[in-house]
């Protein structure tokens, strides 16, 4: 059996005499790892990296995170969500229109009498600053209001989800309404309960039995507040469908001026912010707790150290042959035949090749053949023996090993006959104890000797 890959007996060897080690008779190079092996070494992480990446393109997606340019409904921006259309119109009629990205400019403008539109796109702006502002503003606009703006200025109008198409049934007698007569798609519905009603807050607009896309009522200091339910009237890309036209310019083009507020971060109140508890799920806390438990957990049942392995010196001397049966019973507990076999091999090309006066840059084909060739045997299985040949199990491993010892027996028996090769300790042992027996016997010439030693 052919390996498709190098194997790693020639992988090792070339790795020795690179380090200035023993001589490499096999002549072969360390390969670089290809990139199919980085990748699969990798795979992990790069599945982590890919669900990552593709949480992120889905996050943005939902979150609108491909949206057009600019700012939402900015007095300045020409893109499909701005309202510069919008504003240039008013400008030619004749109305002065401010932008204010600060509470007490806003507050300002309402006390000098102008008409003030606010869209807190972000809920940034506190709650008792719109009453505040409520308070003093003659003609308020709100919109797309959020549920904490609807509790501050009015109690009994709620949201209604949105509207199911356009709107053309008016529903009041609001002179700007009746003047548009119809709205657009993309409208938000509000309702108005008996309470509001009862206040003076009138819905316009229906859209069946759903709700209102608009509702006007009193503000606390006699002014009037018109809640808008969507900001899509006041856009670039819807500015010219339908009466939203009418309508915008109708509750804004009321007075000589008109402070275009879009609340930024420094309006927020601090001591309103909720804190991290308070915008924490109730089951979040437990979670953490656990994964924090169970992290531990594996990093103490998978850990194998707390730090890089230390180089330390003995204070002792361990013999080679100690060493060689540690390294054994550790590749035997862990079942890494095929390493184990790889070392016999390494040991074994070189001791060949030095048998049979092959130079230094001899590959292991080189090998092969010669060994072949001095023993009469095929030049096929020599190299599977030496290189190609995998062990399957235990018992393939000793014969593996058995059979390497028996060749480089063989290749020494053809140089040197009767000359046995001391390839392992129980062989080693074995030579010695028939030494001993051929000693007492007083004949050298002993042709019984197992040891085959000659005279």
């Amino acid at each position: 059996m052919t390996a498709s890959a190098p194997p790693p007996v020639q992988q090792q060897a070339a790795t020795a005499t690179d380090a200035g080690t023993a001589p490499n008779p096999v002549g072969a190079t360390s390969l670089t790892p290809t990139l199919g092996a980085l990748l699969r070494r990798g795979r992990t992480w790069i599945a982590i990296a890919a669900a990552l990446l593709a949480g992120a393109i889905i996050l943005l997606l939902v979150q609108g995170g491909v949206r057009p340019p600019g700012q939402t409904l900015g007095a300045d921006n020409p893109g499909p969500r701005g309202a510069k259309a919008l504003v240039e119109v008013l400008r030619e009629r004749g109305v002065d229109v401010v932008g204010a990205r600060a509470f007490d400019a806003a507050l300002e403008g309402a006390q000098a009498g102008a008409t003030v539109l606010v869209y807190d796109e972000f809920g940034t702006l506190a709650d008792a600053r719109l009453s505040r502002l409520a308070m003093f503003a003659d003609r308020l606009v709100v919109a797309e209001p959020g549920f904490g703006q609807l509790e501050a200025l009015s109690p009994g109008v709620r949201l209604a989800g949105a509207a199911s198409g356009a709107i053309d049934d008016v529903a009041c007698d609001l002179g700007p309404a009746e003047r548009a007569g119809s709205l657009s798609e993309g409208q938000r519905l509000l309702t108005v309960d008996d309470a509001a009603r009862a206040d003076g807050w009138v819905g316009c607009f229906r859209d069946g039995e759903f709700g209102f896309a608009l509702a006007s009522g009193p503000a606390p200091g006699g002014g009037r507040i018109s809640l808008v339910g969507a900001s899509t009237i006041f856009t670039n890309e819807r500015i010219d469908e339908a009466g939203n036209a009418a309508l915008a310019i109708g509750l804004l083009g009321a007075s000589d001026s008109l402070v275009w507020y879009l609340p930024g971060p420094a309006d927020a109140d601090p001591a309103d912010a909720p804190t991290l508890a308070e915008l924490t799920p109730g089951w979040v806390s437990p979670v953490m707790v656990l994964a924090i438990a169970v992290t531990v957990a594996a990093a103490v049942w998978r850990g194998r150290r707390f730090g890089p392995l230390v180089v330390e010196r003995l204070p002792v001397e361990v013999p080679a042959g100690e060493t060689a049966e540690g390294r054994a019973r550790l590749y035997a507990r862990s079942a890494a035949r095929s390493h184990a076999l790889d070392q016999m091999r390494i040991g074994a090309i070189p001791r060949i090749a030095s048998r049979l006066k092959l130079p230094r840059s001899a590959d292991v084909d080189t090998v092969a053949e010669a060994a072949a060739g001095a023993t009469g045997r095929d030049v096929a299985s020599v190299k599977a023996l030496l290189v190609d040949a995998q062990p399957s199990g235990d018992r393939a491993f000793v014969e593996l090993a058995a059979a390497i010892e028996e060749l480089e027996r063989a290749v020494t028996e053809h140089l040197h006959p009767g000359t046995a090769v001391r390839t392992a300790p129980h062989e080693t042992n074995r030579l010695r104890r028939a030494d001993d027996t051929a000693g007492d016997s007083g004949d050298p010439t002993d042709t019984t000797d197992p040891t085959g030693r000659r005279p």
